[in-house]
């Protein structure tokens, strides 16, 4: 399989205000988010990013997606990095996250034809690639609707086809189907699965152990900013379901255990 993506010795801190500091009940000012993390995607494969919140999931696909620049590593997006070509890797993505809030005044069609035009789709590529998606998500019906008035579920497709306007070969997504209901969210993850046949690279951060049993080829486990465990799905769960192995690893790294 070719290596598309390339995750390497990332780290990231923030500076932690006072005010958070007492939320936290702490003394310590630098907080590490992301703590030397490394792992490789593949053409046709579905990577999964597991951990609790608070684990350093959204930082590490923050940095993947040359939004947030890596204090230290790099990342190479089918051989572009994100630190020495920030632009080249933002052409080559597709990055979803549940935190993205779309203009609510503006409709469906006018944010895909503003966006296509952003990433230098041509219009007739981009005619008839919204009507695909538009048609495949429902959305049709509601182009000509501002985002503000759509339901929390058409926003979330919305921001879907918005990601992929341009057809990336990697497309990271972040928590999918969070706060979705299970008909949206049944939606959203057939794509993904789409997505995955059609040869595409897909990335997906989430706590949802079900959605990771579904979709993923293989599996990261973030704990405290670091990979506790990285391989195959089969092989994390040949001896234990997915989410009894989770609470094995997390009790042995951070030294808690959990009623099962």
């Amino acid at each position: 399989m070719k290596e598309l993506l390339s995750v390497q010795n990332l780290k990231k801190t923030f500076k932690i205000s006072a005010k958070q500091q007492k939320i936290q009940n702490t003394k310590q000012r630098i907080k590490v988010a992301v703590d030397g993390l490394s792992f490789t995607a593949y053409e046709g494969e579905v990577f999964g990013l597991l951990g609790p919140n608070g684990a350093g999931k959204t930082t590490t696909l923050r940095m993947m997606s040359a939004l947030v620049k890596p204090d230290e590593g790099d990342v190479l997006v089918d051989g572009s990095s994100v630190v020495k070509k920030p632009d080249e890797v933002r052409s080559k993505i597709g990055f979803l996250t549940s935190e993205l809030k779309l203009e609510e005044f503006f409709t469906p069609n006018y944010l895909f034809d503003f966006f296509s035009e952003l990433h230098g789709v041509d219009r007739e590529t981009a005619t008839a690639r919204k009507q695909k998606l538009f048609e495949r998500f429902g959305i049709t019906n509601f182009a000509e609707v501002k985002v503000g008035n759509l339901s929390t579920g058409m926003k979330q497709k919305v921001s879907l086809v918005i990601s992929i306007v341009h057809n990336p070969d990697i497309i990271i997504f972040d928590e999918p189907t969070n706060g979705l209901d299970v008909l949206t969210a049944k939606v959203v993850t057939d794509f993904l699965l789409e997505l995955k046949q059609q040869g595409k690279t897909v990335v997906v951060s989430t706590h949802i152990f079900s959605l990771i049993e579904k979709i993923c080829d293989r599996v990261g486990v973030i704990i405290d900013g670091k990979m506790a465990v990285c391989d195959t799905l089969e092989n994390i769960t040949a001896d234990k379901p997915l989410e009894e192995k989770f609470f094995d690893i997390y009790a042995e790294r951070v030294g808690e255990t959990y009623e099962k």
